[in-house]
């Protein structure tokens, strides 16, 4: 019993021993303490001081990029498909042989131009007889009229003469309606297709002959998700983008809308009409159309990193001059509206010029911390321009949502292929097909910035759009 009580004093001891060497030895190789009162030396050739670690004392580095003015669109992208003005299948309303084709395929039509021509021998003869029976029942009914006049004849003859008459008339009128419907006319003015008869057919009611289509205005049906329809309005524009036309867009006005919602994809149907006056859209073509609801000229933009979630509220940490002339942080919550790739649209919280901070913001711990500013993009210092000069004037650089270069606006259609003469004065002549008939109000078109992308007249209260 007493030699098993030795082992857990021997572990006890060796434990304490080890334990002291280990101390021994760290404190014999530590640097020597610096003489009292004296300075640490600096080593030699020793490199400049790195950057402060936070709650150093020293300034925080931080990126910050200033808040922009871009023209911005809430919009809504979809797809559509597009549809004449006007289309009709030509179709006879009773058989007969054909007998004449007035019109080419292809060709433009007029309203009421004769198109195709029954055989309508038989017809004419009906009205040629029809029409003599009425210059007889004419001629008689006269006589009467005179003769019970002199008293000749009593009052019942003239009734008579005066019935017989009026079925003259009707028969008249029939024979003129029956000859009528060998005759094809066109509905409306347009551009007729390729035919499917010749002359000598014999067609039956209902047959198709050729269909006509008025191109002049083409429409655009498309639907958006319902969340959308008490943003749509009649007089919106829309901007099309045509996969058989690239390089071009075109631009359409909201006319109708549905007031049917779709009660299995819970979309709103809307259609837009397109001027096409120089014959550059056909009916079936498949457009990506983007559904602009509003644009603002001024509206601040700053980049998407810049935003500091915190539950349902976004905060940005804002640069400030300090009295010092240091620069220091201040928390600051915004409200958000547009989202584009890399940039957000902020409607309230901070004013254009100011500088808010990218990249950093969790070393930021408090307000009033002190920062020094990186422009990694143009390595300048707030209050400066890229250049290093005065501050960059309003509007000067916006910059598109996607990135890229200041694009025109995006509502101006591209420019397009040369056209030959006649169809260019055909299509500037005359009002745009897609405004006739259209109220004052929902003709007006948007407020457009001048150029130079500065917005006209003082800024509108901000709002969020969402």
């Amino acid at each position: 019993m007493a030699s098993k009580a030795i082992y857990p004093i021997v572990a006890v001891v060796g434990i304490a021993a080890v334990s002291g060497a280990a101390w021994w030895f760290q404190k014999g190789s530590s640097p020597s303490a610096p003489p009292a009162g004296g300075a640490p030396q600096a080593a030699a050739g020793a490199g400049p001081a790195s950057a402060p670690a936070p709650g150093s004392g020293g300034p925080v580095v931080v990126e910050a990029a200033r808040v922009s003015v871009m023209r911005l669109s809430d919009d809504a992208q979809t797809v559509g498909s597009l549809r004449s003005r006007q289309s009709v299948m030509v179709r006879p309303e009773v058989g007969g042989r054909v007998t004449q084709l007035n019109f080419r395929d292809g060709d433009r039509v007029r309203k009421g131009q004769l198109l195709v021509q029954f055989d309508d021998q038989l017809q004419q003869a009906q009205l040629q007889q029809s029409k003599a029976e009425l210059s007889i029942a004419q001629a008689n009914h006269k006589r009467n009229q005179d003769l019970v006049a002199q008293s000749f004849i009593s009052q019942r003859s003239v009734d008579e003469s005066a019935a017989n008459l009026e079925v003259a008339q009707a028969k008249l009128a029939l024979a003129q309606a029956t000859a009528a419907r060998l005759k094809i006319i066109a509905p409306f003015d347009g551009i007729t297709g390729i035919r499917s008869v010749n002359i000598g057919d014999y067609l039956k009611d209902g047959a198709d002959i050729v269909n006509i289509e008025d191109m002049d205005a083409v429409y655009v049906d498309f639907r958006l998700p319902e969340r959308f329809q008490s943003k749509v309005r009649r007089g919106q524009r829309a901007l099309l983008n045509i996969d058989a036309l690239p390089g071009r867009s075109f631009t359409a006005v909201v006319q109708a809308i549905d007031p049917l919602l779709d009660a299995n994809g819970r979309s709103v149907g809307i259609r837009g009409c397109v001027d096409n006056r120089q014959l550059q859209l056909r009916p079936g073509m498949f457009a990506r159309v983007t559904a602009v609801f509003g644009e603002r000229n001024d509206a601040r933009v700053i980049p998407e990193e810049a935003l500091v979630p915190q539950g349902n509220r976004q905060f940005v940490v804002k640069i400030v001059d300090g009295a010092d002339g240091s620069r220091t942080t201040q928390r600051v919550e915004v409200k958000v509206g547009i989202r584009r790739p890399g940039r957000v649209e902020i409607t309230d919280g901070v004013q254009e010029g100011d500088w808010i901070v990218t990249a950093g913001q969790q070393r930021v711990q408090r307000d009033g911390t002190k920062v020094r500013v990186v422009d990694l993009n143009a390595n300048q210092a707030p209050g400066q321009s890229p250049e290093g000069g005065a501050p960059a004037a309003r509007g000067s650089a916006p910059v598109a949502p996607n990135g890229a270069a200041p694009a025109a606006p995006s509502l101006a259609s591209a420019p397009v292929a040369a056209v030959s003469p006649a169809a260019a004065r055909a299509a500037a002549s005359g009002p745009n097909p897609c405004l006739i008939g259209m109220a004052a109000a929902d003709r007006a078109d948007p407020p457009a910035a001048p150029s130079g992308g500065k917005p006209a007249g003082p800024r509108p209260a901000a709002r969020n759009p969402a």
